[in-house]
Order: C-alpha cells, then structure tokens, then sequence
C-alpha cells in the first residue's frame, strides 16, 4: 500500500506578505514606513545631540576661562547659524549692548530686556532639541495597537473562510494565522525602537534644557552686576 505524502508547503514570509488579503498589506505598510521614519529620526536627533551637547562644552570652557565677553560674542557671533547655548548667549549680549548705549536705563530694566530676549531663544532652542519627539512617542505607542487591527482582521478572514471548507487541517489554516501575526510582529518592531528612543532622548532633552537655563540664569546674575564690560 502506498503511503500519500501530504506534507504541506512551506511559506516564506515574504510568501506570507504578497498573499496576505489587502487591509493587512494596507497595515503592514503603514507599520514598514512609520518604523523607516523612526529610524531616520532617531539617527538625526542622536547626531544633533552629540553636537549641542559639543557646543555647550566648546562655550562654557570659554565663557568661564576669564576671558573678555565681547571676544566670545563676536567669536561665535561669526557663524553663520549659531545654536544652542551660544544663541542664547548671542540673543543676551546683543540686547545688554543695545540697552547699554541708551542714556539713564535702569537696572532692573536692562536685566528684564535681557531676559526676555535670552527666554525668546530659549524657547526657540527648546523647540528645536523637542522637534520629532512627539512622532516618535506616536509610533511607540500606536504601531502596537495598528499591528494588532492587522492582526485581528487577517484572523477573522481565516476563520471565515474556514465556513467554506469541508475538511479543515492546520496546513490550511497556518498561512492566514501566520500572516495575521507578522503585522502583530511589525508592529512591536516599529514601536520598541521608538519608545526606547524616545526615553533616551526625553533624558537628554531635560539634562541639555536645564543646562540651558542655568547658564541664562548665570548670565543674567552677571548682567546684573554689570561687569560684562571688564570680562
């Protein structure tokens, strides 16, 4: 007697991708560009942090070297899109020199113009260093969520089309099962790269923002004694 050989077919994933129905493929799609864009985000933002970090480290080691302030204004001043704390610095020194060369400014004035202009480029500072964040919290956070929709739907067209069937086996019910599960599986790659990012990144943010306020607050100590002439 011979003995029938029905071992079934295997299926790659790709396989698993191109038959899969249209929703899932639309789900899946969506999950393949949302995680290209993290990781092209995550790689600019990590590349942007070494250099305001290397900024902040390049300026502080001169502004606290005892050396004269107006050769560090126009030192950094010569850039042609100076950011980070230097900006802040710039925006500072620009509004001290400006109310400086007005007749009978007050104090407390000359320390109040100063701060709003150094508060107006920190603001644009903290925009620019908290830029792509929220996307990437939006990705870890609903890439889960989307790749179980894929899930849910690429399973119950399996069991729908089980109803058409007279004789059910694992072998026909493994490939909807199994491609059901990639967008579930597409979806956790999109968001753990994302949420792991994003925590590292909202670290640094807080350290680099808080580095950028204490130095404000230092300088206007500074402006205030106005002893920026002398340095």
């Amino acid at each position: 007697m011979a003995i029938a050989n029905d071992i079934p077919p295997s299926h790659s994933v790709l396989d698993l991708v191109v038959n899969a129905s249209i929703p899932v493929q639309l789900v899946m799609l969506i999950l393949l560009l949302a995680s290209v864009i993290s990781w092209y985000m995550i790689d600019r933002k990590r590349t942007a942090y070494k250099r305001w970090k290397k900024i902040a480290d390049q300026f502080e080691g001169q502004f606290w070297s005892g050396g004269e302030m107006r050769k560090i204004y126009v030192k950094w001043g010569r850039q042609d899109n100076p950011e980070g704390i230097a900006n802040i610095f710039l925006a500072g020194y620009r509004e001290f020199n400006r109310l400086a060369k007005q007749q009978n400014v007050h104090r407390s004035d000359m320390v109040n113009g100063v701060h709003r202009s150094m508060r107006v480029a920190l603001s644009k500072e903290i925009g620019l260093i908290e830029s792509n964040l929220p996307f990437l919290a939006t990705v870890g956070s609903t890439s889960p969520y989307v790749g179980l929709f894929g899930t849910v739907w690429g399973i119950m067209n399996s069991f729908q089309s089980l109803g058409t069937m007279q004789q059910v086996t694992i072998a026909t019910v493994a490939p909807g099962i199994a491609e059901a599960l990639i967008a579930t599986a597409m979806g956790l790659f999109a968001a753990i790269p994302a949420v792991i990012a994003y925590n590292k990144f909202a670290s640094t943010t807080e350290r680099l923002i808080s580095r950028y306020e204490i130095f404000m607050e230092e300088f206007l100590s500074i402006v205030n004694r106005q002893d920026l002439g002398g340095r």
